[in-house]
């Protein structure tokens, strides 16, 4: 498995010095990847009331292709974002900011993907929240012919191009497109259908086991090969280097192609903390490492 690290979003502050710390000690380590999740706003409870979503105005995230266009000249790192809420963006601008990433990161960036569950932040960001699934698989298809054609005209449901295209390409042509998916059976078999892997939201187990068939189903009704299809898991530091252990060579068994560690939620107050936690992580997992 290659065996990466969770940055941690609403933890490590606005402190850039705290963040080229962290993306070159986790380089040091011997990780390979960092993930990011990503929130362009959050909601204010305070208008918002009974608000139930997991993140706010009170919650901080760094914007992951600023982020990883900082980290790249800083580390040999792979970037990935896990996930990004794809349909409240702009296609050809998520297709301008991506190749960006992947150009000067010389090919290391993963473009991991999902249609989101915020309703207020898709209403501030002027995208219809009752579509996302259905406009998804439209981006995914021109993202992939803007990083791949130097030109292009596209006529879709949801978009329409004439003679345009992107300057510079992206090393990677097309960039890896991951899926972020939860429980939805259609959203597993889209998966297989368009992605290059998949990010689970479950254990390993029998209910990773029913998702992972139907993505399988998925792809091999697309005429792909299901075996090329990735999967990272994910393994919350909790204090306890064996059991980190066991959790992450249970991913492996389970078929898992990448993994990361995450920090977040374990109490860690400052950046050094998450560091010396992922020190005993790194020397843990040192042995499913690929």
């Amino acid at each position: 498995m290659r065996i990466g690290v969770l940055f941690p979003q609403t933890e490590i502050g606005a402190d850039v010095g705290a963040v080229r710390a962290y993306g070159q000690r986790v380089e040091e380590l011997g990780f390979r990847h960092v993930m990011a999740y990503e929130h362009v706003l959050g909601a204010d409870p305070a208008v918002h009331h009974g608000w139930q979503g997991y993140y706010q105005v009170a919650d901080q995230f760094h914007e992951p292709m600023v982020l990883y266009g900082f980290l790249a000249g800083i580390t040999s790192l792979e970037f990935v974002t896990g996930i990004l809420v794809l349909p409240q963006r702009q296609t050809p601008l998520v297709a301008k900011q991506t190749a960006e990433v992947d150009l000067l990161s010389g090919g290391r960036f993963r473009l991991g993907i999902g249609v989101g569950w915020n309703a207020v932040e898709y209403r501030a960001m002027g995208q219809d929240f009752s579509n996302r699934g259905r406009r998804v698989e439209e981006q995914v298809d021109l993202l992939r012919r803007l990083w791949t054609e130097p030109s292009l005209s596209y006529a879709g449901t949801y978009h329409r191009l004439e003679g345009v295209g992107l300057n510079p390409l992206p090393v990677q042509r097309p960039i890896p497109i991951w899926f972020g998916v939860a429980s939805s059976e259609r959203a597993f078999r889209r998966a297989g259908r368009l992605g290059d892997g998949w990010f689970p939201q479950m254990d390993p187990g029998p209910e990773l086991d029913r998702a992972r068939a139907l993505i399988e189903q998925g792809a091999a009704e697309a005429g792909r090969d299901p075996s090329r299809i990735g999967m990272e898991g994910q393994v919350d530091w909790e204090g306890d280097p064996g059991r980190l252990a066991e959790q992450a060579k249970a991913w492996r068994d389970a078929g898992a192609t990448h993994l990361s560690v995450n920090t977040m939620g374990a109490g860690l107050r400052t950046v050094d903390d998450h560091l010396d936690a992922l020190a005993s992580a790194a020397e843990a997992v040192k042995p499913l490492a690929e």
